[in-house]
């Protein structure tokens, strides 16, 4: 599924009225129609509706809606803001048709003063003051308008975005001059912003209406933003013959875990494993022998010959895949031993946790990185290895697109809407996971994942597109299971098969 920007949502609603071909208006109301069926399954006639609509074509629909909510039978009072007497012609033929609707109590028209109506907890507020459109942060009497209503105890449902909150961009914006929405109910498709963690507080649930624009601009048209769906996963898949054996499904490496960190090396074993891959080396110091050996007695052991820790890199012409960075720690010998392990390495490669934190200590060593390289920070990883704190979550994934496309590497910023990001400057989010995937080695089991599929074969843009699906969807069988809160990274390796059965047995 694509994300496009506002501009393209424009030119989208544009090449759908003129190719359907339909009339603005009459779009409009089909979009009204679609949002007032919405909102009737969200409250009940005996909730008072007060509609705040803007001048734009976000408060056209607005008022479509309250005429339609009143002759459903809604108690609807109508607030239409023409502050500089100027509407968009959509938004002035909804206002001449919510006129002459005899349903309507209340049509107010604010033109200069405002006396606001009381918002009690029996309020459905219908949020229609500024869409996608919005570049700038609010100004004039909004900003106070919308502090009126996000103090107050009714619910909000806002009509394609939060009134004050832009599609793309918030860096700059006034973030107490946004509406906070308990229901935002958006046309065709999502938004950017609504993917990131910072923005959820103003979304509240999320609905996205299909309103049935063009499939054929939004099929052409190019994004620079997806989310992953099944059925593009199901493409990707590399069937297994029947004449396969261990020799062909490749050989993956880890090197993964310290002394009192083994649990993290376990983990993405057993997730590398459940991926595919036909044979698993672990390197890792002898402390750790006797653990690996009993939790994972699949995979090959070769053992650092320090007791403690990661010392020494070695050569991987012999293997198809290596993932390096669960649990090995940050001495200086491990930063050493990584740096080596990085310069002379040949094979698709993944890196993680610590890895990833010993080149947040060690900037320089960022642009020796080889090219193809997969790392999977999550946030406070990627501002260690930028270099700065990012201020909102755009701004990180700004920073994230630029340094793969300058660096000519793979990176997945870990969080609820995973997002890869592509050395073309492309960004794939992923669709599937849940809050009870927040705990300890959740990481891990995606290294593994991951360093299985390239082992298997799969290139290094399929293989964290499949993995973080996978990733994602073993969680949420998972936790259909043992809930959120008891959540545990084994329990998401379990789920792996079935994850994969998912995506086979549909394909």
């Amino acid at each position: 599924m694509k994300i496009f920007t506002s501009t393209q949502i424009k030119e989208l609603d544009k090449y759908t009225i003129e190719n359907e071909p339909i009339k603005s208006i009459d779009l409009m109301e089909r979009a009204a129609k679609a949002l007032t069926q919405a909102i009737t399954e969200e409250c009940n006639t005996s909730q008072p509706i007060v509609v705040f609509a803007g001048h734009g074509n976000n408060g056209g629909d607005a008022l479509a809606v309250s005429r339609l909510l009143a002759e459903r039978g809604y108690n609807v009072s109508v607030y239409l803001f023409n502050i500089n007497n100027k509407l968009s012609n959509d938004c002035a033929e909804n206002k001449l048709r919510a006129l002459e609707c005899k349903h309507i109590k209340n049509f107010t028209e604010v033109t200069r003063e405002f006396d606001p109506p009381l918002l009690t907890a029996q309020t459905v507020v219908i949020d229609g003051l500024f869409g996608t459109g919005l570049t700038k942060p609010l100004e004039g009497g909004f900003p106070s308008l919308v502090k009126y209503i996000n103090q107050a105890p009714c619910k909000v449902i806002s009509i394609d975005m939060p009134s004050g909150l832009m599609a793309e961009c918030n860096t700059y914006n006034i973030h107490g001059n946004i509406v906070k929405a308990d229901v935002t109910l958006t046309l065709q498709t999502k938004k950017l912003a609504f993917l990131f963690s910072d923005i959820q507080q103003y979304i509240g649930k999320l609905r996205v209406l299909d309103i049935r624009l063009s499939r054929d601009y939004m099929s052409s048209t190019h994004s620079s933003y997806t989310m992953l769906e099944a059925d593009d996963l199901r493409q990707m898949l590399i069937p297994r013959s029947d004449f396969a054996h261990k020799g062909s499904m490749g050989h993956s490496l880890l090197i993964a875990g310290s002394y009192g960190m083994a649990g993290a090396a376990v983990l993405s074993a057993r997730a590398c494993l459940r991926s595919g891959t036909g044979k698993l080396t672990i390197l890792t110091p002898k402390k750790n022998s006797d653990i690996l050996q009993i939790a994972v007695p699949e995979a090959i052991l070769k053992l650092d010959y320090e007791d403690a820790y990661f010392s020494d890199a070695i050569d991987t012409t012999e293997y198809d895949a290596l993932g390096i960075g669960p649990g090995i720690g940050q001495v200086e010998g491990t930063a050493i031993a990584l740096i080596a392990q990085l310069r002379r390495n040949q094979i698709p490669m993944v890196v993680d946790a610590d890895a990833l934190n010993i080149l947040g200590s060690h900037k320089a060593w960022m642009q020796q990185l080889p090219k193809g390289l997969i790392l999977t920070p999550h946030p406070k990883e990627f501002d260690r290895i930028s270099g700065s704190r990012s201020s909102d979550d755009y701004e990180r994934l700004m920073k994230a697109v630029d340094m793969a496309v300058r660096l000519q590497l793979f990176i997945i910023l870990k969080g609820h809407y995973s997002a890869l990001c592509l050395p073309d400057g492309k960004v794939v989010f992923n669709s599937t996971g849940n809050s009870g995937m927040a705990t300890a080695g959740t990481g891990d089991v995606l290294t593994g994942i991951i360093t299985g599929l390239l082992a298997r074969g799969y290139h290094q843009r399929e293989a964290c597109q499949l993995g973080m699906y996978l990733h994602g969807l073993a969680g949420d069988l998972a936790m259909r299971e043992k809930g959120k809160e008891s959540l545990v990274a084994s329990d998401v390796i379990e789920k792996i098969p079935a994850a994969f059965r998912y995506l086979e047995e549909e394909a």
